[in-house]
């Protein structure tokens, strides 16, 4: 069980032209969300390598929201058409590492959408607070810990065998 007072912390990578101007009219308009997300502005939502993705969860994000511009309004034509592609193949390795599907999210979100930038926030907080903390760091070193044992392990037998 996590510490009840833990808050989830969320990574945001939102497109220049339209989710991040999303934000910043929720901002404007004094729309409160959660205060559980950093957000990163990127040019276009087609920016985002997947290893960005995979850094933030592993330097302690618990959560990771990708945003950009409804499909076929992308200011640089099909972007997010290759945010889509990239995301699909990203929630499958996350899939394999164990990861739980809320924690990675993609939403389309225009630039007149403020409102929906708060509710997303809200709501991908409220879905990754009952998942606890994500702390790969934790899970990195005891895989870690499995490679040396498995190494040791294959070198005693090696050593063994020799003998």
């Amino acid at each position: 069980m996590h510490d009840a007072n833990w808050e989830p912390r969320i990574v945001a990578f939102f497109c220049n032209w339209c989710t991040y101007t999303a934000a910043d009219l929720a901002g404007v308009s004094r729309l409160k969300y959660a205060p559980n997300v950093r957000i990163v502005r990127l040019m276009c939502s087609g920016r985002v390598d997947p290893q960005f993705v995979m850094a933030a969860l592993a330097d302690g994000a618990d959560g990771v929201l990708l945003g950009g511009c409804h499909v076929g309004d992308c200011h640089y034509v099909e972007g997010n058409l290759k945010t889509l592609r990239r995301f699909q193949m990203l929630k499958r390795v996350l899939a394999g590492f164990g990861i739980e599907d809320p924690r990675v999210r993609l939403e389309w979100i225009s630039a007149s959408e403020g409102d929906k930038v708060r509710s997303v926030i809200n709501e991908m907080v409220e879905q990754i607070r009952p998942l606890g903390p994500l702390a790969l760091r934790r899970q990195f070193q005891e895989w870690d810990g499995e490679l040396s044992e498995g190494q040791d392990g294959a070198r005693h037998e090696r050593e063994a065998a020799h003998v």
